[in-house]
């Protein structure tokens, strides 16, 4: 599809429309960025909040990066989309990161910011997760909380049967309206594959910081089998438009 034709299919943005993607993000890479924009121009999101998780409920037998250091991994990555913002919202709160604590924040506080509105609009959450994330809902914490604080944005990813609404009218009776199916893209595990001595699935500036701070034991073993330095002119953040070029880039083999 060309850019074209993306921006004439793109969906009117909904004010105040607000799409919440959580993860470890150790480190982000290029498949997150592209989810979330999809989710932006399919359903008119106004903006994306992506949410480090501090404790990730779901990997406390495996070795994470510092919350801090990956916030700011974030934060460079999404630097150049004024529609994309880093939230501290899991890193300031202490146990577990669960996702229906952090929407339940969320919601208190547009309905906060509704009362200052003139409109009185509240501002309208969806959570954005991956098909396998989807079918894997029941397992999570007051999974039907989630699905009145949020509507959820359902993204394909390989290797797994793409997500339905007859899952929901099976699992989650009632919820069925709760839900939005995109066709893409298709989210894949990030590759490991180097050139120049960086990692090709990350952006530029993402990957200058996993070399300068300390990082987890996966991304150090990374770091050890790519070798090399990093350019010292390819610390730039880059533009909008090379981090939409990277992310059309097809998949090393």
């Amino acid at each position: 599809m060309t850019a074209a034709t993306r921006r004439d299919t793109a969906a009117s943005v909904r004010r105040g429309s607000v799409g919440v993607l959580g993860g470890t993000f150790d480190p982000i890479h290029f498949a997150h960025l592209a989810v979330a924009e999809e989710a932006r121009e399919a359903l008119g999101l106004e903006k994306i909040l992506f949410i480090p998780a501090a404790m990730p409920p779901h990997k406390v037998d495996r070795p994470v990066s510092e919350p801090h250091h990956r916030l700011a991994m974030v934060e460079l990555a999404i630097a150049d989309n004024p529609a994309f913002e880093a939230s501290r919202a899991e890193l300031d709160r202490s146990g577990p990161s669960y996702t229906v604590d952090t929407l339940e924040r969320l919601a208190a506080t547009t309905a906060a910011d509704a009362k200052s509105r003139p409109d009185g609009e509240r501002r309208d959450l969806v959570l954005i997760m991956s098909a396998e994330a989807f079918r894997d809902l029941r397992s999570w914490r007051r999974p039907e909380r989630i699905l009145e604080l949020a509507r959820l944005a359902i993204v394909p990813r390989d290797g797994f049967p793409d997500a339905s609404r007859a899952f929901l009218a099976e699992h989650f009776p009632g919820f069925e309206d709760r839900a939005s199916f995109l066709r893409g893209p298709r989210l894949r595990f990030p590759r490991l594959s180097c050139a120049n001595g960086r990692r090709t699935d990350v952006p530029c500036a993402t990957w200058c910081r996993m070399r300068l701070r300390p990082i987890s034991a996966t991304m150090a073993s990374t770091a050890t089998r790519s070798g090399g330095l990093i350019d010292r002119d390819r610390t730039r953040v880059p533009s909008g438009r090379h981090n939409r070029a990277a992310r059309r880039r097809p998949a090393p083999s």
